[in-house]
């Protein structure tokens, strides 16, 4: 049974070669990446991370992005101001109750659900 992905030529048709041997220059060689040109690394300065350069079109960088966070805090300010809904004037509601005021309302509800169970029970005759 042969592979039906396998090419009609097989890797032994070709002569050898001796293990240890100089490879032969029967093919192409594997095309190589050019080898960079020498530069003096040490001609820059750098700079230090974080901090800010005055070259070209920076200055306008930061100033950009100190007015898209203005603008960021301004449309998050009004956003929570006004359109809540349903949902987020209940969870105002909660955030304004004291924690006396939770734990009434819940030891509410949980009574609720007790009377719940314990008519439930009644109306079954247990």
């Amino acid at each position: 049974m042969g592979s039906f992905c396998s090419r009609e030529s097989d890797n032994f048709d070709q002569p050898g070669r001796v293990v240890g041997a100089a490879p032969s220059n029967q093919n192409d060689p594997a095309p190589r990446a050019s080898v960079p040109s020498k530069t003096n690394w040490k001609s820059s300065p750098g700079r230090t991370l974080g901090a800010s350069t005055s070259g070209p079109g920076e200055a306008g960088a930061d100033e950009a992005r100190a007015n898209a966070a203005i603008a960021a805090q301004k449309r998050a300010e009004s956003a929570s101001a006004a359109n809540k809904g349903k949902l987020g004037s209940k969870l105002a509601a909660q955030k304004a109750q004291t924690q006396t005021q939770a734990l009434n309302e819940a030891s509410r509800t949980e009574r609720a659900a007790r009377d719940a169970d314990e008519g439930e029970a009644a109306r079954r005759w247990d």
